[in-house]
């Protein structure tokens, strides 16, 4: 697969190589505390919680109580593809799916399949992973795991570092086992993972773990025109992390506080799916409901007061559906809606979306327009957090976001080349993010908060050469994102850009990348400014036997140092990482 070709410790490192998919403060999973994890895409805004739905296999990852997603849950060298839709042009999905949706595959079950790798590098960098398939007769099983640790690495500059200052890292173990039926009408698939991994957060006192499972089921009948579709799971998690207040001079730390967020989360959804074709036109259809129930409480025990104090509750979303395409020849129309009840304050909410796409020879046209929302999760209602000298306060208040959004685009699709255009515009409204309520020398208090309007326009373009051996590959997002006020929205760099070169023969592959991205600001009043920046990566995969290669991988080759955070302390990105080792992949046989 592709994604094997891009550099990356996590599958969040590798999908930075598409133009505007961003995690909050563009630091990678590898050390970036989870609750920043959240990921969005074409300049919705980074925060926490994602703007964007991450599927895996078809089951919704973003963490129930906060939205963002456990990246270490997924080995990126054992996805088989990666499907990403920008933009909310279907009702399929509702919530989260505000910017668009990520969907991630697991590598069909093969007979009697074996899967290793290892991987060691420098900063104490070991990973290892393994995985076992088979099948029996229409049975097929898997079985999955990897562990990783790390010692990571500053993320505090040398210059202003302290003695309280210490590497950020991840130690992690994940496991994941699937069981699927694939019959000729009935199929059924049993999903099983879990997580357990914890953290350094780059001081002494501040770590955080995190323990999950989820299981999960998708059955789905077929006729010969028709399909019904269920799907259900169930997510258990427990979060457990420590704030601290940092002296001027970094060479101190207090504990303020520490967090214990017990979760629990089940969901489902019910679909039919109708196909047609008659002599001039092709119908698709599909309609459903779904249901989500999550309960999370986070209890804050504060080393000032010495109180316990929780803080949590229930939230209960569920909506109804209905997309249909129809197709007269080279000419498609579609359009959907979804009722959708929030959870909040007993608001509902209606997306209506619809769009047209025209071929015409080695060309294609399209164009659509949608409305789409994002629920606050129980985090940015309920939980409070300090990172560095900047407190956040929760706000039980927030009401849904919403986003009205319209996109043109053209294709072009020749010999071995492929470029794509599109201009979109995002007109948001009552946008969540952290609010600066003060700001003084000991401390920054924020609170997260709906913004009355902003506004995200800009174009993307994307193009794709393939010549002999080689494969050349490029991506440039341009995007003018405000508030309403004036100042940019955080976390969005106005121009963002890729650019990726392959060589594939016999049994040699060799990929050299860049990522640049400019400047951007780490609040909402614009006053820390993370400059721009940009990062060369390179991997190697030597095949030494037709199921053993030899694998080699670096990021960030320059060793360039950039700022992901100004809190107001700064915190810079990976510095330059490596690492070496051995896949197997093939026939037990």
């Amino acid at each position: 697969p592709e994604l094997l070709t891009i550099p990356g410790l996590e599958l969040d490192d590798r999908l930075r190589q598409i133009p505007g998919f961003s995690l909050f403060r563009r630091s990678s999973s590898v050390v970036a505390n989870p609750t920043t994890q959240g990921v969005s895409l074409r300049a919705t805004g980074s925060s926490g919680a994602s703007r964007t739905l991450v599927l895996w296999d078809g089951i919704p990852i973003n963490d129930p109580f906060g939205g963002w997603v456990y990246w270490s849950r997924i080995d990126p060298s054992y996805i088989n593809s990666v499907e990403i839709d920008r933009g909310a042009a279907t009702s399929i999905f509702g919530d989260r799916a505000m910017g668009g949706t990520i969907s991630l595959f697991s590598p069909p079950e093969q007979h009697e399949h074996i899967f290793f790798d290892y991987l060691g590098g420098n900063d104490g960098t070991q990973d290892v992973s393994a995985a076992y398939s088979n099948l029996w007769g229409p049975w097929g099983f898997s079985v999955h795991s990897r562990a990783f640790t790390t010692d990571g690495y500053y993320i505090t500059p040398e210059p202003v570092r302290g003695k309280l200052d210490d590497r950020a890292n991840v130690r992690f173990a994940s496991g994941d086992v699937r069981l699927d039926y694939l019959g000729v009408r009935d199929r059924l698939s049993l999903h099983f993972d879990i997580l357990a991994e914890e953290r350094q957060n780059g001081t002494i006192l501040t770590h955080n773990s995190t323990g999950l499972g989820t299981v999960a089921a998708n059955y789905t009948h077929s006729w010969t025109n028709d399909q019904i579709s269920a799907l259900a799971f169930h997510t258990q998690e427990q979060f457990h992390s420590t704030f601290s207040s940092v002296a001027a001079n970094r060479n101190s730390e207090t504990l303020t506080s520490k967090q214990t967020v017990p979760v629990q989360d089940t969901g489902g959804a019910l679909y039919w799916q109708h196909h047609d074709q008659h002599h001039t036109a092709k119908w698709n259809t599909i309609v459903g409901a779904d249901l989500d129930d999550t309960h999370g409480t986070s209890f804050d025990y504060s080393y000032t007061t010495h109180v316990l104090t929780p803080g949590g509750g229930t939230l209960l979303e569920h909506g109804i559906f209905g997309q249909a395409d129809v197709s007269f020849g080279p000419v498609r129309f579609f359009a959907g809606i979804r009722h959708q009840f929030t959870g909040q304050h007993g608001e509902t909410f209606v997306s209506p979306n619809g769009g047209v796409a025209v071929g015409a020879k080695q060309f294609r046209f399209r164009a659509s327009g949608y409305r789409s929302f994002r629920a606050p999760t129980l985090n940015e209602l309920y939980r409070n957090f300090r990172v560095g000298n900047v407190e956040t306060l929760a706000n039980p208040a927030l009401i849904p976001e919403g986003l009205v959004g319209v996109e043109a685009g053209v294709d072009w699709t020749g010999e071995g080349s492929r470029i794509s255009l599109t201009v979109f515009r995002n007109d948001l409204e009552h946008l969540i993010d952290n609010a600066t309520l003060s700001s003084s020398p000991t401390l920054i208090l924020r609170q997260r908060s709906n913004f009355p309007a902003a506004l995200s326009r800009g174009i993307e373009a994307n193009v794709l050469h393939r010549w002999r051996h080689w494969n050349a590959e490029a991506g440039y997002l341009f995007a003018d994102a405000r508030l309403s006020t004036g100042q940019r929205i955080p976390e969005v760099p106005k121009q963002q850009g890729t650019a990726q070169l392959t060589y594939n023969v016999k049994s040699t592959l060799i990929s050299a990348g860049i990522r640049a991205f400019g400047l951007e600001f780490d609040d909402d009043l614009n006053q820390f400014k993370l400059p721009g920046y940009a990062a060369l990566q390179l991997s190697a995969q030597q095949h030494l036997t037709k199921n053993l290669s030899a694998v080699a991988a670096v990021e960030n080759l320059l060793d360039r140092t950039y700022l992901v955070a100004l809190t107001p302390s700064p915190n810079t990105g990976e510095p330059r990482l490596w690492r070496v080792g051995l896949r197997w992949s093939g026939s037990v046989k």
